[in-house]
């Protein structure tokens, strides 16, 4: 029933943003919209960066219709097969079970875009403006690195490829995932795997934000969804460390351009009040 249509994925979703806001601040979850919206009206900064963020997912949206315009011919799978072998097939037929094929693509599907929501509504309700920009500037360097690789360097998903013997399990669960989810997300758009760079940077957030509870909660989440792209049998182990990198990189880099942003606010502010008392 969850995995009908995108209506009970994304009821689903709110419900799991909700409850990620609540284990990371043990404060009403609802009270979070109420300081986002606030917040999108009080700051200027945020608003710039989250408007671009939202538009880099739009853009990203948009990709596989470029994509198809190109009609590029080349495929780099033969090429990634031949450097790893049959790594996601021996860990999938070793890990394969009922009852966790169903727990993995909750990860993959719910959790994962939940968890991006989640951050910014817990950062924003502990008022750390570093971590909420860091957020958003964060995904921006993610997708503006990924996008070009999907478009120029095609890589299909393990399943998709024959020679792998890897199963697409994400079907035992979610029946409809080519007709509801795969618009979402290209075949053949694997390198560098997003699934495993946005866990990685909100992990990294978490850890770094000082909120222990809430580091565990991403850290948790992105082992899970790391492991779910194998055992499900979509990205390749080139793919997720790729993915690794880039998360590391743009979470990193989030962190610097925020605090430098705001420090920058902090040195224009006093120049200011010196200027009004001269006057």
């Amino acid at each position: 029933m969850l995995y009908q249509s995108m209506q009970g994925i994304s009821i689903a979703s709110a419900v799991t943003i909700l409850l990620l806001i609540w284990l990371g601040t043990l404060r009403n979850p609802l009270k979070a919209a109420y300081h986002f919206i606030r917040e999108l009206f009080v700051s200027r900064k945020f608003l710039l960066f989250f408007a671009l963020m939202v538009g880099i997912l739009l853009v990203n949206g948009y990709e596989l219709r470029v994509e198809k315009m190109l009609d590029i011919q080349y495929d780099f799978t033969p090429w990634v097969f031949g450097l790893e072998g049959h790594f996601v097939k021996n860990l999938q037929t070793f890990f394969h079970s009922s009852y966790i094929t169903p727990v993995l693509v909750f990860f993959y599907v719910i959790v994962f875009q939940s968890l991006l929501v989640a951050s910014i509504g817990v950062y924003i309700s502990e008022q750390k403006k570093v971590f909420v920009l860091a957020t958003c500037i964060a995904i921006i360097i993610n997708y503006t690195i990924a996008i070009p690789f999907y478009l120029f360097f095609p890589v299909n998903e393990v399943w998709s490829y024959p020679p792998s013997g890897v199963s697409f399990l994400m079907l035992d669960v979610f029946t409809n995932f080519e007709k509801e989810y795969r618009p979402l997300s290209g075949l053949d758009n694997c390198f560098p795997s997003l699934h495993t760079s946005v866990s990685v940077t909100m992990m990294v957030l978490g850890l770094r934000s000082g909120n222990r509870r809430f580091g565990i909660i991403t850290t948790i989440s992105a082992i899970i969804i790391i492991f779910s792209i194998f055992y499900l049998g979509i990205h390749w182990l080139t793919d997720m460390v790729a993915g690794t990198i880039l998360g590391l990189l743009a979470s990193n880099l989030g962190i610097l351009f925020a605090k430098l942003s705001l420090k920058e606010k902090k040195i224009l502010l006093p120049e200011r009040s010196k200027m009004f008392g001269n006057m």
